[in-house]
């Protein structure tokens, strides 16, 4: 995103908006201390009780913290002048104040629907910082990306075949690629792995004839100027996310070396990097990640080709709470039992996946006081009825009574915005927070808690007599 189009954005948003507050100082330690703050405020203010018992909190300065340390850590490593596009995947968080925010601080979006690319429109997301990503684009997709001049990367020959007859029929001005499976293995989480042997993203490049097929398409388009790829994720390590760059890096070598000339001038390495769900600490780091590429990829990053990543879950995760109250305590079995009202509808992942997808549970009195006292065993239970419904189990916090409340952490990505319906409860309210350590805590609404008109209105409350023919 250009100086320009920042200014534009910073001076379109409103006084008070979520993107209000300045970059705060860095480290785990504050981010804790801010969030411990923004619970407290968050019980003072009536942002949580018993007409709304559960809410998200999203850390403004700290959204801005990762967005600079992905800038800065880009930066250090590649050729001063070297085009790169960071590019946030809005199915982490599809809030239109967070990707104004992520806009302002320099961030495009990486859309994957019709709907994402709706809410990066409706955030101000210039079309130049966007890019679309999909397995299933539909015909009317792709004329949109096409039409709009969004950056595009087929998945698959018949997509391609859509586009060759959409070009030739109408010339775009959006950059176009193809997006390869390296297929270099996977990581601890298989369902999130996507470049393993079988993974339905891309053109598997070790099957059989599909590299030949490749250098055959781009040699035949010579409009085909990006190559994408996206190996990592939460569970994938950052040698195997390298290792599946490098890849996608000598498979545009190899394209351009058949050429005579740079006609991929572009790769877009896609995101992924994995989040540390068991502490306040922040690791791996982009730091990390782009030290990685330097030492695995040297040739990415000597200027000769413009970058794309697509950043997501490690922007946003650690940058936000669920923060939901204890409606009854009990006990079964011996174990205690807290009742509250984030569960499956919420944490799904977690919920169904426990191993895979863990997170820290912090205790507070009604007041949004940290809970102290011995650590007891017990269970952390969501309101959902089936048995399984359960964020924490036979975990040790301090002892929580009726009234008080629990904060699933690191849940500032997917957690609070890619909602399940089971038994029609509704989607919180999300509230952005501002303010350090002398200052009071502000929020700004990013959207509010769902109500129960508009459940019925979604369940076909407007067709009530559509079978009974009444």
């Amino acid at each position: 995103m250009s100086t320009s189009d920042r200014n534009t954005t910073a001076g379109d948003i409103a006084a008070g908006d979520i993107t209000g507050g300045g970059i705060a100082a860095g480290g785990h330690e504050q981010r804790a201390a801010r969030r411990e703050r923004a619970v407290r405020a968050a019980v003072e203010q009536g942002l949580i009780g018993t007409e709304e018992p559960v809410v998200g909190l999203l850390d403004v300065a700290g959204i801005r913290e990762s967005a600079a340390a992905l800038r800065a850590a880009f930066d250090e490593v590649t050729a001063p002048g070297t085009p790169v596009l960071h590019a946030f995947a809005v199915k982490a968080a599809p809030l239109v104040p967070v990707l104004r925010l992520l806009a302002e601080e320099g961030v495009g979006c990486e859309v994957a629907s019709p709907g994402e690319l709706a809410l990066s429109r409706a955030a101000g997301v210039p079309v130049g910082d966007t890019v679309l990503d999909s397995p299933a684009k539909t015909p009317a997709e792709l004329r949109e990306a096409l039409e709009l001049g969004i950056a595009l990367n087929a998945d698959n020959p018949q997509e391609l075949a859509r586009i060759d007859a959409a070009v030739a029929s109408a010339p775009s001005r959006s950059p176009l690629g193809l997006r390869v499976n390296p297929q270099v293995g996977g990581g601890s989480i298989g369902a999130l792995s996507t470049a393993t042997a079988t993974s339905k993203f891309g053109v598997a490049l070790r099957d059989e004839g599909a590299r030949d097929w490749v250098l055959r398409a781009y040699a035949e388009r010579p409009w085909l100027t990006r190559l994408h790829a996206h190996t990592g994720s939460q569970g994938v390590p950052l040698e195997l996310m390298a290792e599946g760059v490098r890849a996608t890096y000598e498979l545009a070598e190899e394209i351009n070396a058949a050429a005579g000339r740079r006609q991929v001038d572009t790769l877009d390495i896609g995101g992924g990097l994995p989040v540390n769900f068991g502490s306040d600490e922040t690791t791996p780091t982009f730091r990390d990640y782009a030290q990685v590429l330097r030492d695995t990829v040297p040739g990415l990053l000597d200027g000769r080709y413009g970058l794309v990543t697509e950043f997501g879950r490690s922007l946003l995760a650690k940058n936000g709470l669920v923060l939901a109250r204890v409606e009854y305590t009990k006990s079964a079995g011996g174990r205690p039992i807290a009742v509250t009202h984030a569960g499956a509808q919420l944490a799904t992942r977690t919920v169904f996946v426990p191993d895979a997808w863990p997170l820290r549970v912090e205790a507070y009195d009604a007041q949004g006081r940290p809970r102290t006292g011995p650590a007891v065993a017990q269970d952390v239970a969501g309101p959902c009825c089936f048995a399984g419904d359960l964020v924490a189990e036979n975990r040790p916090l301090p002892p929580v009574e009726a009234g008080d409340l629990v904060a699933l952490l690191d849940t500032g990505a997917y957690y609070f915005t890619n909602h399940f319906a089971y038994n029609t409860l509704p989607r919180p309210a999300v509230h952005g927070f501002t303010g350090g350590p002398a200052e009071p805590v502000r929020f700004a609404m990013a959207r509010p808690q769902q109500t129960v008109e508009e459940l019925v209105a979604e369940s076909g409350g407007g067709f009530r007599d559509a079978f009974t023919g009444a």
